[in-house]
C-alpha cells in the first residue's frame, strides 16, 4: 500500500474541492493518504520524505504569489533532499488576474529545481470545479498513482 500525503490551501474551498476529489480518488485505489491543510495543520517539511507522492494544493490569489498560510513551507522546502521524489500540484485560481494560477507554477517549478519528479500535468481549475473539472482531478490522481508504479 503506498503512502501519499496531499497538502491543500484554500481560501474560498475551491482548492480544497479538487483535493478531496483527488482524495477520495487515491482511497479507492487502496493507497493510504493524509490530508493536511495549510490554514489548520501543523506541516514539517521533513514529513514530506515518509511519503510514496506528495501532492501540493494551493489558491492563486491577487498577484498569484505562493498563499501566506504556505509561504514558511514553501521556504522550508530547500531544507530537504527532494530529488527524485514523486510530486505534483494543484489548484484554483481567477482569470481575471494577469497570471491565472501563479502559485502552482511557482511551487511546481520550485520543487522542479529542488529535484523533485512531478505528476506531469499540473493541474488548473477556474474557480470552483465544476463536474469536468472533477473528472480531471481524479485523472490527475490516476496519473500521479501511476508513476509509483513505474518506480516500484
Amino acid at each position: 500500500m503506498n503512502k501519499i500525503l496531499v497538502l491543500c490551501s484554500s481560501c474560498t474551498g475551491n482548492t480544497e474541492m479538487m483535493a478531496k476529489a483527488i482524495v477520495d480518488y487515491i482511497q479507492k485505489q487502496n493507497n493510504q493518504v493524509v490530508f493536511k491543510s495549510f490554514e489548520f495543520d501543523l506541516i514539517e517539511v521533513e514529513e514530506l520524505l515518509d511519503y510514496d507522492l506528495v501532492l501540493i494544493g494551493t489558491h492563486s490569489a491577487d498577484d498569484g504569489q505562493i498563499p501566506y498560510e504556505a509561504e514558511d513551507f514553501y521556504d522550508e522546502l530547500s531544507e530537504v533532499d527532494l530529488t527524485d521524489r514523486l510530486m505534483g500540484v494543484f489548484g484554483s485560481g481567477e482569470s481575471f488576474y494577469d497570471v491565472f494560477c501563479e502559485s502552482i507554477e511557482l511551487m511546481g517549478d520550485h520543487l522542479e529545481h529542488l529535484g523533485a519528479k512531478l505528476v506531469p500535468e499540473r493541474l488548473k481549475v477556474e474557480l470552483e470545479p465544476d463536474d469536468d473539472d472533477i473528472i480531471r482531478c481524479e485523472a490527475f490522481a490516476e496519473k500521479a498513482c501511476a508513476m509509483i508504479q513505474e518506480v516500484h
